[in-house]
């Protein structure tokens, strides 16, 4: 969404999620704990930094074979700007980069400093929230991938109560595999309980649409406000 957290606020999400794709034979297993902290440098900016952490399982039936590999993959750093404020519509801009500090080699990065930017806008319309993400990623890599990713996004938020909001959330993005030509496509849904306003919890299922995207991933996170 377009929020920010207001001169000199701190959030800090702790964040995970595991995955699981199943194909030909060859399943793997992505476990990944991505903390994220965002800093209000004024009312209407943050500064965003993510450090993700990854736990990778490969096994291939068919020779059969065992990959498994786990560290930090790469860490991002993103600024968000609320430039525009009116009658419950919200538009924002978040450019970032990309750091090379996950091994390329295991799986656990891109090799490579990457940049993206996203535009972001947000319609409020009681007691739902829209949230459109139109973005785009040069995916600088030594993996012989895609180098352009465009992503496109629409979620919404439902305040089924004071406390629980209910989430959707579908898209699509190009796929970074340079031998496929179909994007991955996903539908998300779940739910995010405030227990109060500097904490709260989430969760969601997020489901593959078509065969590139993973087939199944569980998400959890926690919030907290400082």
């Amino acid at each position: 969404d377009t929020g920010t957290q207001g001169k000199g606020r701190v959030q800090l999400e702790l964040n995970s999620e595991y995955g699981k794709e199943d194909e030909d034979g060859v399943k793997e297993k992505i476990f990944e704990f991505a903390p994220i902290v965002s800093y209000g440098l004024i009312d209407n900016i943050d500064i965003i930094f993510g450090i993700p952490y990854q736990w990778i399982k490969v096994e291939d039936s068919t020779i059969p074979q065992e990959f498994k590999e786990d560290g930090l993959s790469d860490i991002s750093f993103e600024i968000k700007w609320r430039f525009f404020e009116k009658d419950g519509l919200s538009i924002a801009i978040k450019p970032g980069i990309s750091f090379p500090t996950g091994d390329e080699n295991k799986g656990l990065g891109t090799g490579k400093i990457g940049y993206s930017v996203f535009l972001i806008t947000t319609k409020e319309i009681k007691p739902v929230n829209l949230h459109l993400n139109i973005g785009y990623v040069r995916n600088e890599n030594k993996l012989n991938e895609r180098k352009d990713i465009f992503h496109l996004s629409l979620a919404g938020e439902y305040e089924a109560t004071e406390k629980l909001k209910l989430v959707a959330n579908i898209g699509t993005e190009t796929n970074s595999d340079s031998t496929v030509k179909t994007d991955p496509s996903f539908a998300l849904v779940g739910f995010i309980y405030a227990f109060s306003e500097n904490f709260s919890i989430d969760a969601g299922y997020k489901y593959g649409l078509n065969k590139p995207e993973t087939d199944n991933t569980y998400l959890l996170g926690i919030t907290l406000k400082f």
